[in-house]
């Protein structure tokens, strides 16, 4: 069965040697927010970039050699991997117009070097503007599949009317969108002080906020063509989702809480506008996936392995995929790569 990948992870192949793009992700860390990022050498003579928010608490680690071409070939081949969709994780929030374009030129090359077995998705600054616009274009010519956004930019969240050029451009060329999560929500002090508190809850919570505020303010009227294509679930969306689809109440009450209107519209978002990134889908359980592919619909969910964080993710998730769930082979074939294929177009 042909497995693609939707979220393996790029950064330039030179960021540790290359001074001028190190420096464009360092110097882009916005450390007057509290963001600390550096360099370390680790024990084994490899380099680290680690970003800590607030100093002290690590959220995100860059391993030197862990994002050549070669080493996401080796990963694909060892868990049976045939196609992958590349995207910047996290760091894409701060990043500058000219390093944006290092890391697509490099992207480039890898999808170049690969055969036919990568795939690129655009990294663009979210403000519009003409010097962005046409480097959204020239990925696109190039041959990206999609785009890539984070969750939220600063303390933005997409819905913000700030992303409105953008949004407008990427609804007009009906261009899918990865959206991946940041390490922490936009209110994140009551999640720092526990590590795995902290780096696996910091980002569900995240990416649940970002879909709800997506649902609730009625974005995708205006942008009916987008499709978001969330990681971690959306956020642990599904066991969300008949909660926070409101539903008037069968009997009368003293007095209404909740709006009751807009369920309709709702359903209609999580059904055209919103789709998932099953990210390493074997860490959250066989119930947990079984009933997210239920509610939200196997037709929504994509295999996402989060490569290089940890090399057996790969393996470990494609195999839970093939062997582990009681799901239909119809839609075991699309999570693992017919709904990809769709989404992005891919010439497979």
């Amino acid at each position: 069965m042909t497995v693609v990948d939707i979220n393996i992870h790029h950064l330039p192949e030179d960021l540790f040697t290359n001074e001028k793009i190190l420096n464009g992700f360092l110097d882009s860390a916005p450390r007057g927010f509290g963001e600390v990022a550096s360099v370390i050498t680790m024990e084994d003579g490899k380099k680290q970039l680690v970003l800590e928010k607030p100093k002290g608490y690590p959220n995100l680690n860059y391993v030197e050699g862990d994002y050549s071409t070669e080493a996401k070939l080796k990963a694909m081949d060892d868990a049976g991997v045939d196609y992958g969709i590349m995207r910047v994780p996290v760091w894409q929030e701060w990043l500058g117009l000219e390093t944006c374009k290092a890391v697509n030129d490099n992207a480039a090359k890898i999808v170049a070097e690969s055969n036919g077995r990568l795939f690129s998705t655009a990294c663009v600054p979210p403000w519009g503007g003409k010097e962005n616009i046409y480097e959204l274009e020239r990925c696109l010519d190039n041959g990206a599949v999609g785009v890539q956004l984070a969750c939220h930019y600063g303390q933005l969240y997409l819905d913000d009317e700030a992303f409105k050029p953008y949004l407008k451009v990427l609804n007009e060329k009906k261009v899918p969108v990865i959206v991946h999560h940041t390490p922490l929500p936009v209110e994140w002090k009551s999640v720092i002080d526990y590590q795995n508190f902290r780096r696996e809850y910091g980002r569900i919570m995240d990416q649940g906020i970002a879909v709800g505020r997506e649902l609730f303010s009625g974005m995708f009227d205006e942008f009916p063509d987008l499709k978001f294509i969330h990681t971690m679930l959306g956020g642990n969306w599904f066991a969300a989702t008949a909660l926070l689809t409101p539903r008037a109440p069968k009997a009368g009450e003293a007095m209404q809480r909740l709006s009751t209107t807009g369920g309709d519209k709702i359903k209609q978002y999580l059904e055209n506008n919103l789709f998932f990134d099953l990210t390493h889908p074997h860490s959250w359980g066989k119930i947990q996936v079984e009933a997210a592919l239920q509610i939200n619909g196997a037709d929504h969910y994509m295999f996402g392995s989060s490569f290089p964080v940890f090399r057996s993710w790969m393996s470990q998730g494609v195999d839970f995929v093939k062997n582990e769930l009681d799901i239909s082979d119809a839609d075991r074939e699309a999570v693992l790569h017919g709904n990809a294929k769709k989404m992005f177009n891919l010439p497979i």
